[in-house]
């Protein structure tokens, strides 16, 4: 059940009126970060969030209609990080083959490192599958992937069906390598060094690659 915020209430406290506007939606999202990652979305409370943050239970409301609003703009925030992250490796390297590993390898580490923000953005059924804004950021995410993969192949992004299936089979192995790994399930790699667990994840993702 969606907890909904009373706006009969006043909405303005001495510690809500320290944030600006903007501020103060950031500051809901960096304590629902850290209630998501302690809790889960299944035990997200909105006003548990709020006392994190240091305001009224009501404030929430001036950007968030509900529980499912706050998880969904977490949600956004998730497939944004992944999306910073991958870019960011990717400017590492020097070749579309390198890029698009790159890219596997970022999104590997954004599960590891922000687990629960991982689980909320593709599993959770706490947020709204429809919000614009969350399908935006899942699309800008996944793009950049069905980029990196047309620059190895030379083609137009899913120019036929044979290369949507292999960008989706790509996918697919890399998502399944970074769920295993934020589980913890996948031993063999899980005690390595970070240079052997970079080379033996590079290992499990290259046979998923197109030949050039």
């Amino acid at each position: 059940m969606n907890e909904r915020i009373d706006h009969t209430q006043p909405t303005t406290s001495p510690e809500e009126r320290r944030y600006h506007h903007g501020d103060l939606r950031t500051a809901l999202l960096d304590a629902g970060e850290v209630e998501l990652a302690e809790v889960g979305p299944e035990a997200f409370s909105l006003r548990r969030v709020a006392r994190r943050t240091g305001v009224s239970h009501a404030a929430p409301a001036h950007h968030f209609n509900d529980v499912a609003g706050l998880l969904t703009a977490l949600a956004v925030r998730g497939f944004e990080r992944l999306l910073d992250m991958a870019k960011a490796e990717i400017a590492k390297t020097t070749g579309p083959r390198e890029g698009l590993l790159a890219y596997g390898l970022a999104y590997i580490a954004f599960a590891q490192i922000h687990t629960a923000l991982f689980r909320l953005s593709f599993t959770s059924d706490r947020t709204d599958r429809a919000d614009i804004d969350l399908t935006r950021a899942g699309d800008d995410a996944f793009r950049l992937l069905a980029e990196q993969f047309a620059a190895l192949t030379g083609k137009a992004p899913f120019g036929t069906f044979q290369d949507m299936v292999l960008t989706h089979h790509y996918w697919a192995v890399v998502h399944g390598t970074a769920d295993l790994l934020a589980g913890q399930r996948l031993w063999q790699v899980q005690g390595l060094s970070d240079h052997a667990k970079r080379n033996a994840l590079r290992a499990l993702l290259e046979p998923a690659l197109p030949v050039d």
